[in-house]
């Protein structure tokens, strides 16, 4: 038995039909920040709201709508009565907690990487898999944020011509490992401006001025934890057990919105103006390419907004059946936050599969 699969078997697939007792576990992290301003942002039914944390944020107070909330610390009780939990407090935090939420009958969806790769439990991207997430036992994974991105402009064109091979590079901001590592970019970039030494105490290197590879553990074979991620994550939400992807993962100083430079193999010839109009019309995709000003996705274009920004799309010289792109997007929000409430709509607004209408 998987440890998702201790929540109880009667679990509903999706929420009742009136306002919901929501949990934000992880509330004062910069995700959990986003989380609180989407629910009101997306007018979500929110009868009431229940920030956790650690003991050391416990006591702190956080403002929503016209609300003072107490964050609490975490704990068994405090779970009573929750119908979903907005997870996003880190892998063990994740695999001590969303289980009991779970059995005590809420909906946890998890933004760490706890559950991801559990073949219990659904890994969702609303806009590529949106009906995996009825097939859960008590707990939906929350993809990784450059996974997600990767996804929106990978499902429309897998769904027209089959992907052979994908070699991504990412481009990824502080805001990927949390609100201390931007903060800290910040500081240390105006050390660097005043003519002194950065000393980075977040982050394994100074990202002042700087860039190095991401830093999550490497492992046996070369890649880090970070661009298995991509791998193994991908096939699973996109169905494809056997793709064949390869990613190298560079943290940038850049405040927030991750960027990825994208090269996909198909099996068959793929016209660039067909994969463009795919795109164009593709569910929580921006097109924004303007060749003759060479002017394409960056990172200011989404930070703060839904859409996933792709352009730069172009034949690769070196294979007939290749396309190259270019995209980016907000890492907190679509990456994180955002994805997480978007699955939570799909249990309670899809009238198709028993929610409310």
């Amino acid at each position: 038995m998987t440890v998702a699969q201790t929540a109880s078997p009667t679990q509903p697939k999706t929420f009742p039909d009136r306002p919901l007792r929501i949990a934000i576990l992880g509330a004062t992290g910069a995700v959990g920040q986003e989380l609180l301003q989407l629910l009101d942002e997306r007018r979500f039914p929110v009868a009431e709201l229940i920030p956790l944390a650690s003991p050391r944020s416990a006591g702190q107070t956080l403002a929503w709508q016209d609300q003072q909330l107490q964050v609490q610390p975490v704990t068994a009780e405090a779970f009573a009565g929750v119908d979903l939990v907005l997870a996003s407090a880190g892998g063990s935090v994740s695999k001590q907690w969303a289980p009991v939420a779970a059995a005590a009958g809420a909906v946890v969806i998890d933004n760490s990487s706890a559950f991801r790769l559990d073949p219990s439990v659904p890994l969702v991207v609303p806009e590529v898999n949106p009906q995996a997430a009825f097939d859960h036992h008590g707990i939906i994974a929350n993809p990784n944020c450059t996974t997600i991105l990767l996804t929106l402009a990978l499902a429309p064109l897998q769904a027209r011509r089959s992907i052979r091979r994908v070699v991504v590079s990412t481009y990824q901001s502080a805001s990927g490992a949390g609100a201390r590592a931007m903060e800290e970019l910040q500081r240390l970039s105006r050390t660097v401006l005043d003519g002194g030494e950065p000393v980075s105490e977040v982050l394994p290197h100074s990202l002042a001025f700087n860039l190095f590879l991401h830093n999550s553990p490497l492992q046996a074979n070369g890649y880090c934890e970070e661009e298995l991620k991509m791998l193994n994550e991908t096939r699973k939400i996109m169905a494809l057990p056997d793709l064949r992807l390869s990613a190298t993962c560079v943290r940038v100083p850049v405040l927030r919105a991750h960027s990825e430079a994208v090269n996909i193999e198909f099996e068959q010839p793929f016209s660039v103006d067909e994969a463009r109009a795919l795109l164009a019309a593709a569910p929580g995709v921006e097109l924004l390419e303007d060749f003759e000003a060479n002017r394409f996705p960056m990172p200011t274009d989404v930070t703060g907004r839904d859409p996933v920004a792709v352009g730069r799309i172009r034949q690769d010289l070196s294979d007939p059946n290749a396309l190259e792109l270019w995209l980016c997007g907000d890492q907190i929000r679509k990456g994180a936050a955002l994805n997480a409430i978007q699955i939570a709509e799909l249990l309670l607004t899809s009238p198709a599969n028993g929610g409310a209408a």
